[in-house]
């Protein structure tokens, strides 16, 4: 019979990751994956919360699901999260401070997590450089997969857009906007993620066999499920090298060749 996990048990499991308490995290997620957990997801909120207390700790809080067409409206009082239990309950405590981005919001929990969102209702694409994902890269932060595939990977949608690949981002933007909690309406209109096929993120998933070779990907575990670890400089340093070598690798499900070296740090 699987155990109960606590608080506590959470906090030695991230404990024994060996991942800094003071480092900027991103972290995909299933709640589903994690088992079973006195207090449930709030627990799982509460033990992340307390031990990357002295970093910055981000959750997406997308909306691509529902605000995807044109005239919708973005609330970051009201509009729920798709991705997830833990993302949709983390952007509603009143201690995080959730980004404006009208499709790809994140919310974050830190000193500096005002900072770190800050004009995002400004952005004319879901990951541009200068957003929350290139904030990402410039902090050096950990990307954890938490009991879910690394397909997830949002950071390499933003790899994709920074190295100007063709064909990944509509070229007619769709016309949004965010509801400021003054009431007031901002245009955000948003060039959103178009490729030749229905989900290229479904294929980022083979970058993981390509980190493990690099040094670059650790598993660890947070209750039953599995943590995969790897930074932001990691994977923008391996995809930007195999989308050098080839713009449409993540176009197909075939995996990166075993002969192919990454590039090392």
């Amino acid at each position: 019979m699987k155990r109960m996990h606590t608080k506590q048990s959470l906090l030695a499991d991230l404990t024994k990751s060996g991942i800094p308490r003071d480092a900027t995290v991103l972290i995909h997620s299933s709640m589903k994956s994690v088992g079973e957990v006195n207090g449930g997801a709030d627990t799982v909120l509460d033990a992340l919360s307390e031990y990357f207390e002295p970093g910055l700790l981000v959750l997406p809080s997308h909306t691509w699901e529902t605000i995807n067409q044109d005239g919708d409206v973005f609330d970051p009082e009201v509009s729920a999260s798709c991705v997830g239990i833990l993302t949709d309950l983390f952007w509603r405590r009143p201690e995080t401070v959730r980004s404006w981005h009208p499709t790809h919001s994140v919310a974050a929990l830190g000193a500096e997590a005002r900072e770190f969102v800050a004009g995002e209702e400004t952005t004319r694409s879901p990951c541009p450089r200068g957003g929350v994902y290139g904030r990402l890269l410039d902090r050096g932060a950990y990307i954890l997969f938490l009991g879910v595939p690394m397909s997830r990977n949002t950071f390499v949608h933003g790899v994709e857009e920074w190295n100007g690949i063709q064909n990944r981002l509509a070229e007619k933007p769709t016309r949004l906007a965010v509801r400021t909690p003054g009431g007031t309406l901002v245009q955000a209109p948003q060039n959103m993620h178009s490729a030749p096929i229905p989900d290229v993120s479904a294929n980022y998933d083979k970058l993981r066999a390509v980190l493990e070779k690099s040094g670059d990907l650790q598993v660890a575990s947070l209750g039953d499920a599995e943590l995969f670890i790897t930074t932001a400089p990691a994977v923008n340093r391996v995809a930007s090298a195999l989308l050098a070598e080839n713009p449409d690798i993540f176009l197909d499900d075939e995996p990166v060749d075993k002969g192919w070296e990454p590039p090392q740090a």
